[in-house]
């Protein structure tokens, strides 16, 4: 039996970035019962792949038939719908076996993997306090996209000197405005530019100057992904949204690796329950972005553990 029930979490704080503002994060939860066993995940429908609440409820209900791991990529395509039942079919084999899903994926016993702080788009004056207020933590990520980068960019900066950068421009940038960025985010110490083109328009990457990585999101859903990026990035952000799942992530982390490029492992506004899974792919990865529960005012009991050594793979009571 699958169950989809709509949860809501409120930010600590209005979230920002070049495409809108939100006060919440509205989730969708999974949970697959059978033989009086629940195992659950959550996904989080997003507007700029054509997913609504709506839209993703319907595919998980229109879900028939004994439900497997194998038969689920078959059925669904990367994307929201499909993650949020992957990795409540892992839940599910996990609590059934009696061992943990990375145990039964294969993988090596997880740790803790120092995750991103995402600073929320904002002005110049109110980021660099909002650095300030972050400067105790090693990475910063940056919400960009905008006219006024290059003074967020220099504000972030003063308010916290010593922490590592890296920016995503959510598609917002052209290639004349990279190239005019580029040679300051080397200077200001930035480890990598995120997005920075829109997906289909971004060719240009190719033909330009990357004086750091460039990393692919929106245009790096799955595998199938892999042949349009050579040339054009260096690393690719794997967030199980997009691939439909932590089975697909696993697939396409190795895919990556082999392929020659570096690893970030993201996330959207979720809950720990939505972070669980993505913290066995982070494992050993360039980057690590998986900061969605900090930014909430509140979260799922057991929540994800982060300290001075990162975020912590979860407990048994949460997921997997």
């Amino acid at each position: 039996m699958i169950k989809v029930s709509r949860d809501s979490f409120k930010l600590a704080e209005v979230f920002t970035i070049s495409r809108g503002s939100r006060t919440q994060a509205d989730v969708l939860t999974v949970r697959i019962t059978k033989d009086g066993i629940t195992g659950w995940g959550e996904c989080v429908p997003y507007a700029r792949y054509g997913e609504s609440m709506d839209s993703v409820t319907a595919e998980i209900e229109g879900l028939a038939g004994d439900l497997t791991r194998e038969n689920l990529m078959h059925s669904l395509p990367a994307g929201a719908a499909r993650n949020a039942v992957d990795c409540a079919l892992w839940d599910l084999e996990a609590k059934t076996s009696g061992q943990r899903v990375w145990q039964l994926a294969g993988l090596s016993k997880p740790g803790p993997e120092i995750t991103a702080f995402t600073l929320s788009l904002g002005t110049p004056e109110s980021m660099e306090i909002a650095a300030a207020k972050h400067a105790h933590r090693p990475l910063l990520k940056i919400k960009l996209g905008t006219a006024d980068d290059m003074a967020r960019l220099e504000a972030v900066r003063r308010g916290a000197p010593d922490a590592a950068i890296i920016v995503d421009a959510n598609e917002g940038w052209s290639a004349d405005v990279y190239s005019d960025l580029a040679p300051h985010l080397v200077r200001l110490g930035v480890k990598l530019v995120e997005q920075p083109m829109p997906a289909g328009q971004d060719q240009m990457l190719a033909e330009i100057e990357r004086p750091l990585p460039v990393c692919a999101d929106e245009t790096c859903h799955d595998r199938a992904s892999l042949p349009d990026l050579v040339g054009k990035y260096d690393v690719v952000n794997i967030k199980l949204d997009k691939t439909g799942g932590l089975t697909e992530a696993l697939a396409l982390k190795q895919a990556a690796i082999d392929a020659g490029y570096g690893v970030m492992v993201g996330c959207m506004v979720g809950s720990s329950l939505a972070m669980a899974p993505a913290t066995l792919v982070a494992q050993g990865v360039a980057f690590t972005d998986l900061d969605g529960p900090l930014l909430l005012a509140q979260d799922r009991e057991q929540p994800l553990q982060f300290d001075g050594q990162g975020v912590h793979p979860p407990l048994a009571t949460l997921w997997g």
